[in-house]
């Protein structure tokens, strides 16, 4: 299918955050997503870090995606109908993910303050990607490495957009049948799509995803995008919005 217009300009707009980080480093800081707690954070970072990547395979891989199946969507939609879904589902993924961050962090917190440790002197340290050696006798390493990353490293990439087109094209054309590169036998959308997304969610635990490199906990933003393109296509598919086309 020929790349649609909106699809055509999230391209654009992905390749020059991606290629402007490189020449003008900054960018990071201000449009990738900080932990809300964090000095570094900025309420324009929830919508900025989807159009942000870390690298050419993230990019890539993303950005395929994104041809390969929003295309087809915004056709059926309309542009503004797909670039409201597909914004939603971005959202939704860092609303995700900083949820599940914020458990991690302050269940931490709350561990070590009951131990005799000031919250006002926790926090700084947790924002310089560091942490006071005695916390590991409250609390096990990987509960302090997943406050260290979930505090201090920013969140990037249209992974958790992605994955809410994946699940719509899954919704809207369930027989169609797909395949990835490191798949050569076509599956149907209805099978494929689940299976990508437990697969991307026991890669994550290890550290990687499919879709857009993750460490830690980050893995459960591209969750977050699909739970989110989900539910907006079980709302549109019970009333006439969903047969509307905004062009």
């Amino acid at each position: 299918m020929k790349i649609t217009e909106v699809v055509k300009q999230l391209l654009i707009v992905n390749i020059i955050f991606f290629v402007g980080s490189y020449f003008v480093p900054v960018i990071n800081q201000y449009f990738a997503l900080y932990y809300f707690e964090n000095s570094m954070f900025y309420p324009w970072q929830p919508l900025t870090h989807m159009f942000m990547h870390g690298g050419v395979a993230h990019i890539f891989f993303n950005m395929f995606a994104l041809y390969s199946f929003g295309s087809t969507l915004e056709y059926s939609w309309g542009g503004k109908k797909f670039l409201l879904f597909y914004l939603a589902c971005g959202l939704g993924a860092a609303l995700l993910h900083t949820g599940v961050n914020y458990f991690m962090i302050h269940d931490g917190v709350a561990t070590l303050v009951s131990n005799g440790f000031k919250e006002s002197d926790i926090y700084p340290v947790l924002e310089q990607q560091m942490y006071d050696t005695r916390w590991t006798n409250y609390l096990s390493t990987t509960h302090i490495e997943a406050m260290v990353s979930g505090f201090s490293i920013p969140a990037v990439g249209a992974s958790g957009a992605i994955y809410g087109l994946l699940v719509a094209f899954a919704c809207m054309y369930p027989n169609a049948s797909l395949a990835l590169m490191f798949i050569p036998v076509p599956i149907k959308a209805k099978y494929f799509v689940p299976g990508i997304l437990a697969l991307d969610l026991i890669l994550g635990f290890k550290g990687s995803a499919i879709f857009g490199g993750g460490t830690g906990i980050a893995h459960f933003a591209h969750i977050g995008g699909a739970i989110m393109g989900f539910v907006l296509m079980r709302i549109w598919t019970k009333n006439q919005f969903n047969k509307n086309r905004w062009d």
